[in-house]
């Protein structure tokens, strides 16, 4: 099969030979090792499940996917060199990968002007229009404009304390937090961030004591969840008197931490392992008899999973691996995953997704206290407004037509 060209921005050509012969080569760009290892293995592992599936089932365009396998390992700038080894070197056809914020504004750059496409199954801060990227996880209006009226109201709390780590995502998530806390009457003592993978929360933790807040609005990422969990308990702060609730602390963070930890605390994500339908079960099922009685499943991971599904059917779609028409293809996909039914926006190239709080059980588990009765529109621009997001994505020659969810089945 004769390899496709595509013109880059800067007018360079990149040839994709990834389809040669009967197979497809696709990036995996996850962090295998660092302190975010904790959480990006175990979406490493859900894409190669993914894979394998498809696989089995036939392939895509009748062709078997090849996963190229790099390792981010916790850094933004290793992440932007792997991204460009993909692109570049190993001409893949699509790249399914990064977790934080930061690993994304790294590789961006990248895809941009090499033409490529990225999978990015992370909740992420929106303020966003990803051009050559499709978006998969959770934003602000599916974890946010929930969780804080609802915190409010269920656990009588007015002033909050903002706690996050030092990058991009946690920042961007605060200042939609003031915002929506604002806008309910609610009010914030403080903010403060501490770099990535930080582990002394002593000071911290006792500054929470000394303002005496009536709930945590945590997004601590990665390792430094554990010891800012501990630290929180070991200074005798308990959940019913202070939860944290967190939009970053999911199942596979809690069973790191340990339960002991976490139970009593709140987190909100679209999807927990806990959803009560037949497809998450056979679900969840599958991934402990591939990984092990002990894996769990959580929102990114159930995100990097289904996403792999939606290039299958983007590709079938355009009948091409050309990535501008494969993403244009994915806009407007639906899939029925795990945690629901999820469909990509053709305004912003993000998800529809049903929104959930849940809390942590003994056993390391969230029960479902609230939940969506259906997924909503995505609103990746909510703390400037939908009209910036759509004369945002008009201005990059995306689709701004608006999309209505089709009835579930």
């Amino acid at each position: 099969m004769a390899s496709a060209t595509l013109t880059g921005m800067t007018g360079c050509a990149r040839s994709i030979s990834s389809a040669a012969g009967d197979k497809i080569d696709v990036g995996i760009l996850f962090s295998l090792t660092g302190g975010l290892e904790i959480v990006e293995k175990s979406m490493h592992d859900a894409t190669l499940m993914a894979i394998d599936e498809i696989n089995q089932a036939g392939g895509v365009l009748g062709k078997q996917l090849i996963p190229v396998i790099e390792d981010g390992a916790s850094d933004p700038r290793i992440f932007a060199e792997k991204a460009r080894k993909l692109l570049i070197s190993d001409k893949v056809a699509t790249v399914f990968g990064c977790y934080t914020g930061a690993s994304v504004k790294a590789v961006l750059p990248i895809f941009t002007q090499q033409r490529g496409l990225l999978y990015y199954p992370t909740y992420a801060q929106g303020n966003e229009c990803p051009s050559h990227a499709v978006y998969t996880g959770a934003v602000p209006n599916q974890q946010v404009s929930n969780f804080l009226p609802w915190i409010m109201k269920n656990l009588n709390a007015k002033r909050f304390f903002l706690v996050g780590s030092n990058y991009v995502f946690p920042r961007e998530m605060a200042k939609i937090a003031k915002i929506v806390l604002k806008q309910n009457g609610g009010e914030f003592v403080a903010d403060e961030y501490l770099p990535l993978n930080h582990t002394e929360w002593g000071s911290l933790v006792s500054k929470v004591r000394q303002l005496k807040p009536d709930a945590i609005f945590s997004n601590v990422v990665g390792a430094s969840t554990v010891a800012f969990y501990r630290e929180f308990k070991n200074q005798g702060l308990k959940p019913e008197d202070l939860p944290i609730c967190s939009t970053v602390t999911s199942e596979v963070e809690t069973q790191a931490i340990g339960t002991d930890f976490v139970s009593g605390h709140y987190s909100s994500f679209p999807y927990f392992q806990s959803v009560n339908t037949p497809v998450n079960k056979e679900w969840v099922a599958k991934v402990k008899q591939k990984f092990g009685d002990r894996a769990v499943t959580h929102h990114a991971m159930e995100c990097s999973y289904w996403q792999v599904h939606i290039f299958k059917q983007a590709a079938e779609k355009a009948g091409s691996l050309e990535p501008e028409k494969l993403r244009m293809a994915s806009l407007g996909l639906e899939y029925q995953a795990p945690g629901g039914l999820v469909k990509i926006d053709p305004d912003n190239g993000n998800a529809w997704l049903t929104p959930r709080i849940g809390q942590c059980q003994s056993d390391g588990q969230y029960k479902i206290v609230d939940e969506g009765a259906e997924p909503i529109k995505p609103l990746p621009y909510i703390a400037y407004g939908e009209t910036t997001s759509n004369l945002y994505c008009t201005a990059k020659g995306l689709d701004t037509t608006k999309f209505k969810p089709q009835e579930q089945s």
